[in-house]
C-alpha cells in the first residue's frame, strides 16, 4: 500500500494524489493538464509520486474506454521518458516493471489503430519510454512537425533540417520567412537502416504512416551544412542536441 504521504509531487505533499488519479479515472482528457501540472510539469519532470502513480495508471488505461485510452499512455509516457536510469536496478521502470508492461502493450495496440499523425508520434515516443529508449522517447515530434533545429559539427553554425514531403532540405536562415540558401538532405536506404532507425521505419510503414516511414529515412540520413559544406549525420545532430 502506498503511503502518498511520504511522498511529493510538483506541489509538495502528495497527498491529494489518489484523489487526483480519480478524477483523472473519470476525466482523462479534462484533469489530464492539471494531472501533469502536479506529476509531469512541462512533460520532463518526475518526483516521486509521479512513479508511484505508474501502477494507478495502467490500471486506468487497462479498464478505461477507447477514447480516453490515448490520454492516459501520453500521461505515463511522460513520466516514463523522466525516469533516472532507465533499465538499471532500482530504476523506477525497474520497479514498477509489471505497470510499465501493461502500459507498453496497450501502447502498441493502440498505435496500429491511430491514423492521426500527431497523436501516432506521440504514442509512439510514449512506446520507446517505456521501453527505455533515450533522448528518441522525446525527439520523434520533428517528424511530424517536418522540422529539427541542429547546429554544424564544425563551424557550429545553427540550422534548420527540414523533412518536407515535397522537398527536404537544409538551410541557416528563416526558410519561412524569405528565399534561402539550401542544401539537399539524402535519406538513408532502406537496405541501410537498423536497429531503432529500422524499427521505426518498419513500423510506421506497416501502420500505413507513409509520411512519417519517409521522415524516417531523411532523418537517419545525411546533410551537409550550408556555410562550410561539412558533411554530417542528421540523427547524429539531433542527438547532440540533448546532450549537455
Amino acid at each position: 500500500m502506498t503511503d502518498w504521504s511520504t511522498l511529493t509531487d510538483a506541489c509538495g505533499s502528495a497527498e491529494h494524489v489518489p484523489g487526483l488519479l480519480d478524477r483523472f479515472e473519470a476525466d482523462p482528457s479534462g484533469v489530464w493538464s492539471e494531472l501533469m501540472d502536479h506529476l509531469c510539469p512541462q512533460l520532463d519532470t518526475a518526483f516521486t509520486a509521479s512513479f508511484a502513480a505508474l501502477p494507478r495508471l495502467a490500471e486506468i488505461a487497462n479498464s478505461g474506454s477507447p477514447e480516453t485510452l490515448g490520454s492516459v499512455l501520453l500521461a505515463a509516457g511522460a513520466i516514463a521518458a523522466c525516469s533516472p536510469g532507465r533499465a538499471e536496478p532500482g530504476s523506477p521502470l525497474t520497479v514498477f516493471a509489471d505497470p510499465i508492461a501493461v502500459l507498453h502493450e496497450l501502447t502498441d495496440r493502440r498505435l496500429s489503430q491511430t491514423a492521426e499523425a500527431e497523436e501516432y508520434v506521440n504514442l509512439l515516443q510514449a512506446l520507446l519510454s517505456f521501453e527505455g529508449v533515450e533522448i528518441w522517447d522525446r525527439s520523434l515530434d520533428g517528424l511530424q512537425a517536418g522540422e529539427y533545429e541542429v547546429d554544424c559539427p564544425d563551424c557550429g553554425v545553427n540550422m534548420f533540417v527540414v523533412i518536407g514531403q515535397d522537398e527536404s532540405f537544409c538551410c541557416t536562415d528563416d526558410y519561412a520567412l524569405q528565399e534561402v540558401q539550401k542544401s539537399p538532405l539524402y535519406p538513408a536506404r532502406v537496405q541501410e537502416l537498423a536497429g531503432l532507425p529500422k524499427r521505426l521505419f518498419t513500423r510506421t510503414s506497416a501502420d500505413g504512416q507513409e509520411g512519417l516511414a519517409h521522415g524516417v529515412r531523411y532523418l537517419f540520413g545525411r546533410a551537409a551544412c550550408p556555410d562550410c559544406g561539412t558533411d554530417f549525420s542528421v540523427a547524429e545532430r539531433v542527438v547532440a542536441g540533448w546532450i549537455p
